[in-house]
């Protein structure tokens, strides 16, 4: 985790100037105060670039983090701030860690398994999932061509038959 810690201080400076916003998806209260600090200055000191958004998942879980946004929404309805009936997709949309972000095209799922693992579980619902039999660590700059040219042969449907 030190090593993690050391990267995002340095990174802010980087992605700063090459106009890269990085978010961190995930409950960083488990963590430790050092982290939780570099995390949330590489956040801050990137949080107005406009170019790639970098999201990293650390500490995070699909089903945590609709609890966390149900809670929320809750703790709304309970100040009398919304009503229920208000409670839309985009309610819930604007009370996930990627608020302000569109819902994934394509998950890239490496190791060969065949499931989600609780990734993005909102965000992803219609997004094109291509598995690949590649360790993490290996996959390299022409697997993510070959995967953005296999995306572009697909045809979206949405939940369309």
């Amino acid at each position: 985790m030190l090593l993690l810690q050391n990267y995002l201080d340095d990174y802010a400076k980087r992605a700063d100037t090459e106009n890269i916003k990085v978010k961190i998806l995930g409950d960083i209260s488990a963590l430790s105060t050092g982290m939780q600090r570099s995390i949330e200055n590489c956040m801050e000191r990137t949080k107005n670039n406009t170019g790639v958004t970098f999201n990293i998942a650390l500490n995070y879980g699909g089903r945590d983090e609709l609890t966390k946004a149900t809670k929320q929404i809750a703790q709304m309805v309970k100040n009398k701030e919304i009503d229920i009936e208000d409670i839309t997709e985009e309610t819930i949309t604007n009370n996930l860690y990627t608020k302000g972000q569109p819902d994934l095209d394509l998950v890239i799922r490496t190791s060969g398994e065949k499931r989600l693992s609780g990734f993005l579980t909102w965000q992803s619902v219609y997004a094109e999932i291509l598995v690949i039999d590649k360790n993490w660590p290996d996959f390299e700059e022409k697997d993510l061509d070959e995967a953005i040219i296999e995306y572009q042969k697909r045809t979206r449907k949405f939940g369309a038959g």
